[in-house]
């Protein structure tokens, strides 16, 4: 069979004629073997000494460093950890931060409880509400288990009478004091009527006993807030004018105490 041999050589010369041109294979390794395993020797200005290491729980250590940049995050809680202040440094306790100071409490119901104790007269610098809203609270609590709730009547004239007071108090004193240091005196002063409230639940006050009973606590009551008004104040000239109208607010919390609210209409 007949072959045609000029293909071969056609075959050939096209080969050799487009021929491909060698490419050269690119360079890839832009840093060296030895500066793969050490990772500081890429970045020259790096160092070591400000790099911090962080530790499994948080702890941020540093190197080289004083002790005034370190810190330490602390470790996520139970949800109780919201009312604490364990975690942060310096941080004052809930309860300062909120006003409350059992501390203060304690000696301002023993200034109360002791009306013949002579009456510091810085005693009202740190005036708080926390222990007028515990008594007052209280003297509620008191008159409902003894059947008299009395919630609005004990707001109503508390709140009167401490306006009455606030007003009273600035006429007639020439320092002058605020409305917050009012309300805070005549709720701590309440504390004997909170007994008063208190033996009610026990027996019936209406009668002799309880009369007797009602008179000796708005005595007590209205000499401790005129003498912590009084040495506030150095008003020591006009007890008896502070005395006045302070004796007449106690006279309405006794009048709660002993006698019974209207029952309703039959």
């Amino acid at each position: 069979m007949w072959q045609d041999t000029s293909n071969t050589y056609a075959s050939s010369s096209q080969n050799s004629y487009y021929a491909q041109p060698v490419v050269p294979e690119p360079q890839l390794q832009f840093y060296s073997p030895q500066g793969a395993s050490d990772p500081n020797s890429f970045y020259p200005g790096s160092r070591p000494s400000l790099d911090g290491n962080v530790g499994a729980q948080g702890h941020i250590s540093q190197q080289g460093m004083g002790p005034g940049y370190g810190g330490n995050i602390q470790p996520a809680g139970g949800w109780w950890t919201a009312f604490g202040t364990g975690g942060f440094e310096g941080e004052p306790p809930l309860l300062e931060e909120l006003g409350i100071n059992f501390q203060h409490i304690r000696d301002k119901s023993l200034t109360v409880l002791n009306p013949l104790r002579g009456v510091d007269a810085r005693i009202m610098d740190d005036a708080d509400m926390a222990g007028p809203i515990i008594f007052v609270f209280c003297f509620g609590i008191c008159l409902l288990f003894s059947g008299k709730p009395n919630f609005g009547y004990i707001y109503g004239v508390g709140l009167f009478g401490s306006a009455s007071m606030y007003t009273l108090l600035n006429l007639m004193s020439e320092k002058g004091i605020d409305a917050y240091r009012v309300v805070s005196v005549l709720g701590y002063c309440l504390l004997p009527m909170v007994g008063v409230s208190a033996i009610s639940v026990m027996m019936v006050l209406d009668g002799t006993f309880g009369y007797l009973l009602s008179i000796i606590s708005i005595l007590w009551c209205t000499y401790s807030a005129s003498g912590i008004f009084v040495a506030v104040l150095q008003m020591s000239d006009q007890r008896l004018l502070v005395a006045y109208p302070v004796g007449l607010l106690y006279g309405c919390f006794a009048l709660l105490s002993v006698f019974n609210g209207p029952s309703g209409v039959e």
